[in-house]
Order: C-alpha cells, then structure tokens, then sequence
C-alpha cells in the first residue's frame, strides 16, 4: 500500500531520540495555488463499461485518491502510501504503521515501533487504541464529537475518555507541513497520472527529495 523513504533515518537515528511520529489522510485534487477548485483529474475519469486504470475508483461520482502520510517529528516523510478517495482513513492505519522500518545509527534491526503517535480524529477508534496498546505505543487522537455523545448517553457504562495532552498534538502541525511540501509539486497534487503505479513513484521521488 504505501512506498516508504529508502533514507529513513528520523530524529531516532540522528541521536536526538524523538520517535514521535504523525499520521494524516487526505483527498482531494486542488494544489496549493488553487483558488477553491479542484481541476478535473485525468487520472480518475471513467467511461461506463470501461475498467477503471486510475489511481482511485469513483466516489459517489466525483473522482479522487487519498494520500496515507507518516512523518517523523522533524516533518520528513517516513511513509506515503495512496488509496482510493473513498478509502477511510482509519483502515489504512495498521497497513502504514506496520511499514515502519527507521534504520538504527548502530547494529541492530530497524525500529518498526515509535514511542507516540498523533493522529486526527480520523483515527479516533477503539480498534485502533487497542492496537496501539497492545504495541506500547503511546497516542494523542482526539474523540470525535458523536463518540463523546455516545459515551456521555450512556454514562458510567460509556468508560472514562481516553488521555488527551492538548499541548502534545499542537506537534501535530509538522505532518501539515510535509503534506503541504509534497503537494508543492505540480503532479502530486493535481494527480493527472494515468495509473496508481506512476502516481505512486511520483509520491516516492518527491519523499526522497525532501530527504536529500
């Protein structure tokens, strides 16, 4: 699912010990640039009977891809993967988490485990809190509004809401920032490409770039 960063060295393996990582999905076609539309994406258009060769199906009609995005705390991409835009975000996570390989300064195998995640609310799910913990992951996820419903109608049956440092996902900001990096090239964030492989590769070389 995703293409991960063949130089991913992070704040781990540069000494500074930060293995706080962000994660963000996003659709979507309009770059940077864009003045509130979204250009038709070739890449996407479909004809009736025809299979469809794009990076993503049609969504209830109108075309798009999402973009799974892993940064390190210094806003480098760990990870960028691509799905269809009607993919949810929160059954990509376990694909891109499980893809984490950060290279050691020593001997030893690849960290495949950060000591935090922060994720949007996206994330915000039981199976996803569970599979954190299960892992000793630490997690900064807001509730969504309807979950906080939920748990306050039901009262002391509804549990206690999950830990949530406010000034701890303020650090969230960095995964915007890369996410706005990559889609300062043109065909990331148009996503004219013909096939989900060539967006895919575009993806990669501009993770890359941002490393070099």
């Amino acid at each position: 699912m995703g293409a991960r960063a063949s130089n991913q060295r992070s704040a781990n393996a540069s000494g500074t010990g930060d293995t706080t990582f962000s994660i963000i999905s996003t659709g979507g076609t309009s770059h940077t640039g864009a003045e509130g539309r979204e250009p038709p994406c070739e890449a996407t258009k479909t004809v009736t009977g025809q299979k469809h060769t794009g990076p993503s199906p049609v969504d209830r009609g109108k075309p798009g891809s999402k973009m799974h995005v892993l940064s390190d705390a210094n806003g480098l991409p760990l990870l960028v993967g691509v799905s269809a835009g009607n993919t949810n975000d929160c059954t990509q996570f376990a694909a891109v988490m499980d893809a984490i390989r950060v290279p050691r300064p020593g001997p030893g195998r690849p960290r495949n485990r950060p000591d935090h995640v922060l994720g949007d609310k996206g994330y915000s799910s039981k199976a996803i809190r569970a599979w954190l913990r299960r892992r000793g992951i630490g997690h900064t996820i807001p509730e969504r509004a309807d979950q906080i419903r939920n748990r306050l109608r039901r009262g002391s049956r509804g549990g206690r809401p999950p830990a949530f440092d406010k000034h701890l996902y303020k650090q969230r900001n960095v995964v915007e920032r890369c996410f706005n990096r990559l889609k300062q090239w043109r065909g990331i964030a148009t996503r004219y490409d013909k096939t989900a492989e060539s967006y895919q590769a575009a993806v990669t070389l501009a993770s890359l770039l941002m490393w070099a």
